[in-house]
């Protein structure tokens, strides 16, 4: 890996690491507003409704400019959106306003890895970009943590610049202005991404034009033999990883006796596990033998099962870890696979937007499924079996869906023209 990489993973890893410290500063001020709890987990949906409504557009956006560009502007939007939330602008907006700029980065983010980088070398990127993602995402939550705690919070208040008078008087100000910072460094690193010489495709002005290109893309990669495989894998993964958050905190609560702070720790521990399947994945999985790890997510479903029989903090540990590792190492050779097969087939653009529709429509659908069992007051323990079953389920139907395909041509064969 060249230079240029190594300034894409840092501008991913500190965007990341702001949009997640910022949710919980986003939390904090909903509860300083004495907001209903129920307004905590819309942020989450205001954030990925951008990636649904907005798929057909960024695509095409991201294709249309140099990707470097692309990324810049989109975490201009989330400098934005902080900003709307520093001057009192309501937090479900102002984060829907950062959601629109993650929808527009996502599509730049992935798909300069594939104008940049060989096909060979794409797993191990992917690795990379994933464990760098997770880790900004554990590391951002424990920063937002941290900075509404009272006695830090106050011990930066009282902060002083000689002669400068900064105008920030309050918590939610001073968290909100240190996370802009955040952003300001990744776009610094934007700035530095090299430009890879792909020729672009000048943007349409017409949205009825880019709605049905969008739609032409989406046909074309579910049709494909090695796309529809590595799309519905990936798009289970997310809305499976999105749901089993909420599953581990409730099961925390149920079967440990945890509170929210520490239950949260244990969503890290699956990001840890997470980030350590997609540092083996990189090193031990080829693009061409991506398809081989299909049977993990199997596994992954039948381990989630496990949890309903754990009432200990030391089992549950360890088990969440596997749970992590399984995840980490199925997706990331199949979201390497998934981003070849676009790039070939459509333009990266286009390709991970297509991706992103996909993947957070089933985000939105899983956990929509999830908070309509809590309501009607099903046993969390249920809910797991339930969980973990239909994963596992899936997953299988999606292995034979793939032996019948490569009963009628040679998968290999797909990648061997651009493989070597």
């Amino acid at each position: 890996m060249n230079l240029g990489f190594y300034f894409i993973m840092a501008a991913q890893f500190f965007s990341a690491l702001a949009d997640n410290a910022l949710l919980i500063a986003a939390i904090a001020i909903l509860r300083e507003l004495h907001e209903p709890t129920s307004y905590e987990p819309l942020l989450k949906t205001f954030f990925t409704l951008s990636y649904v409504l907005l798929a057909a557009f960024v695509g095409a956006f991201a294709d249309s400019m140099p990707k470097w560009r692309v990324m810049f502007i989109s975490n201009g939007i989330k400098i934005f959106g902080c900003l709307l939330m520093f001057f009192d602008v309501h937090p479900l907006i102002a984060y829907a306003v950062v959601g629109l700029g993650a929808a527009a980065y996502s599509p730049a983010k992935y798909g300069i890895l594939t104008e940049y980088l060989p096909p060979r070398l794409l797993v191990v990127a992917n690795g990379w970009i994933e464990g760098l993602t997770v880790m900004a995402i554990i590391l951002g939550t424990v920063i937002g943590g941290m900075l509404i705690k009272p006695e830090i919070a106050q011990s930066l208040l009282a902060f002083d610049f000689p002669y400068i008078d900064t105008g920030i008087d309050t918590v939610a100000e001073m968290n909100l202005a240190i996370i802009g910072a955040i952003y300001l460094i990744a776009a610094f690193f934007n700035l530095h991404i090299p430009d890879t010489g792909v020729d672009h495709k000048a943007l349409k002005k017409n949205p009825l034009y880019l709605l049905h290109d969008f739609n032409h893309c989406l046909k074309l990669l579910w049709r494909d033999k090695l796309g529809q495989i590595s799309l519905a894998v990936t798009t289970l993964f997310w809305g499976a990883g999105a749901t089993l958050q909420f599953i581990v905190i409730e099961w925390s609560k149920a079967a440990l006796g945890l509170d929210l702070s520490k239950a949260s720790m244990l969503q890290g521990v699956v990001a840890v596990g997470v980030a350590l399947g997609a540092v083996l994945a990189a090193k031990l999985v080829s693009l061409r033998k991506s398809i081989r790890v299909i049977p993990l997510g199997i596994g992954m479903g039948l381990v989630v099962i496990a949890m309903v029989f754990v009432r200990d903090t030391r089992v549950a540990m360890p088990l969440l870890v596997l749970i992590g590792i399984l995840s980490g190492f199925f997706v990331v050779p199949m979201n390497a696979l998934l981003q070849h097969r676009g790039h070939v087939l459509m333009g990266a653009g286009h390709s991970i937007a297509v991706q992103n529709f996909n993947e957070n429509l089933s985000i939105l659908i899983m956990t929509g499924i999830y908070s309509v069992m809590i309501m009607a007051q099903l046993s969390i323990h249920i809910i797991i079996v339930l969980f973990g079953l239909f994963v596992a389920g899936l997953m299988l139907m999606v292995k034979r869906h793939h032996e019948m395909n490569q009963r009628q041509f040679d998968s290999v064969a797909l990648l061997d023209d651009t493989s070597h």
